[in-house]
């Protein structure tokens, strides 16, 4: 199974933006820190761009956040990368003649839908500020 680490990247990306105000926050610098290809970073700095989280200008390497820390919510870094926002996934090949086989995928889907609302809410809570304030704590 694969997993993807926009999210992660994409606080990431804006965690460096916000500690490293005055410093080089060249794509290639944010995919050193990333341990990432800058093209990486570029395509998920499109999506915060998008999204309004962060101004850039074509040629330029001084992307800034849009707004503090504080106010930006993790959920809104959550919905404006591009991947498949379902946190759970449900095998969509069961067996219909089975009675589990039948019947889990829609027993799933209503759980799963209670876990992902419950997370949603969650990042809605948790902002870039609360990642800040724990790297400088981890930094300790």
């Amino acid at each position: 199974m694969k997993f993807s680490h926009k999210l992660s990247d994409a606080i990431h990306i804006l965690a460096y933006l916000a500690i490293f105000q005055s410093g080089d926050r060249s794509s290639k610098a944010i995919a050193a820190s990333i341990e990432a290809n800058p093209s990486v970073v570029r395509l998920l700095m499109a999506d915060l761009k998008r999204a309004g989280l962060i101004e850039s200008h074509p040629g330029a390497a001084d992307p800034v956040l849009t707004k503090a820390p504080a106010t930006i919510d993790l959920l809104t870094v959550f919905r404006a990368v591009s991947m498949n926002h379902t946190l759970l996934h449900i095998d969509p090949k069961t067996n219909p003649a089975c009675l589990v086989g039948a019947n889990i995928q829609g027993t799933l889907d209503e759980l799963y839908g209670r876990v992902q609302a419950a997370a949603e809410a969650e990042l809605a809570r948790l902002t870039l500020q609360d990642v800040i304030d724990g790297i400088h704590q981890r930094a300790k």
